[in-house]
């Protein structure tokens, strides 16, 4: 990040806006804050997810599957991007919540651009079985949607 361009908001002010919208459930507030570009790299899949439209339409099944998220802290700080490698301010929120009966552990890496939006979002979460639970509901999900085409039995 050059120091010619500072980010308009402070890491923590982002972050905040990012919670909020996910607590808030608010999809337009979520494609506010992403970049046009932005990736999402997924636990359940190995390719990430490319792009506003959808990074946000995974954002939709994710907020209708977490009925009782909970952010519980954010670290603050730099880290390197997966897609160019380079060093962009970053945060870090740790979640909980629940899903398919299974109690998930979970963080969410943002990195930001330049101008304040998030141009990348890794997703972590634990146990594995919770990890499995996690794929079939998205899967469930994007399916429904019309995102992605139902698995052949």
């Amino acid at each position: 990040m050059s120091t010619e361009e500072p980010m308009p908001e402070s890491v923590t002010a982002l972050a905040d806006r990012f919670r909020a919208a996910v607590d808030a459930r608010d999809l337009a507030a979520l494609a506010e804050l992403l970049t046009d570009d932005v990736r999402l790299y997924s636990p359940v899949k190995y390719r990430p997810f490319e792009g506003k439209e959808s990074v946000t339409a995974l954002f939709g099944v994710l907020v209708r599957l977490f009925e009782d998220i909970r952010y519980i802290g954010r670290y603050e700080g730099a880290s390197e991007t997966g897609a160019d490698g380079r060093e962009a301010p970053s945060a870090v929120l740790p979640f909980r919540v629940t899903v398919g009966g299974k109690q998930v552990h979970g963080l969410d890496l943002l990195h930001f651009a330049e101008d304040g939006r998030i141009k990348e979002v890794t997703v972590m979460v634990r146990p594995q079985s919770a990890v499995q639970a996690l794929g079939q509901a998205v899967l469930a999900g994007l399916v429904a949607d019309g995102r992605v085409p139902a698995p052949q039995a």
